[in-house]
């Protein structure tokens, strides 16, 4: 086993408290460590990857840019920095991340897979001025990119909505959302 398939859990204050396989965490629902880089265009638009249809979590279906757990020893900015080259090729650094907000733990079980995920995630937003198609797609682990705009986000109706991971359309998310939204008056 692979020293990243083994991921801290952290108890209701996102402190440390044990270790375990990334399997189990997501079979027993334990409490972790995760990112999600939300890039955004300055048209307005939400950039998502379009997960790989074998993936452990939500597969087949659009997330947020740049996604992945918290390594062992990493802090959230770490790995928001290492886990955006790796998905998107893009080389950032931490005053390049824009923290949103800390989501807490829902554990929520995935339908197609029956993992439970519960974990700590760490909203950071990075304005992409590049063009889509000059994002590198990780192999095995995406199938690409697709914009969206950030108006639509607060009204999919099916089919729409269900391209989407479930929690875009909750109120955490939709809260994110309107924090870049925000952020796209400064830019």
């Amino acid at each position: 086993m692979a020293d990243s398939d083994i991921l801290n859990i952290v108890n209701e204050n996102d402190e440390i408290v044990g270790v375990a396989a990334r399997e189990e965490i997501h079979k027993s629902g334990l409490p972790h460590r995760e990112v999600h880089v939300w890039f955004y265009t300055p048209n307005g638009e939400i950039i998502f990857q379009h997960r790989a249809k074998d993936k452990d979590t939500y597969p087949d279906l659009l997330d947020a840019t740049v996604g992945g757990h918290v390594e062992i020893g990493d802090s959230y900015e770490r790995t928001a920095i290492k886990e955006t080259e790796e998905e998107t090729g893009v080389i950032i650094t931490e005053a390049d991340l824009i923290p949103i907000k800390k989501l807490q733990p829902t554990a929520r079980r995935d339908a197609a897979t029956g993992a439970i995920n519960n974990a700590f995630k760490m909203q950071f937003a990075y304005l992409y001025k590049g063009d889509i198609s000059d994002l590198v797609i990780e192999e095995g682990k995406i199938i690409g990119f697709e914009t969206f705009p950030i108006q639509k986000l607060f009204n999919l109706q099916s089919p729409e909505k269900e391209r989407f991971i479930p929690s875009i359309t909750l109120p955490p998310l939709q809260e994110v959302f309107r924090e870049i939204e925000k952020l796209l008056g400064k830019t």
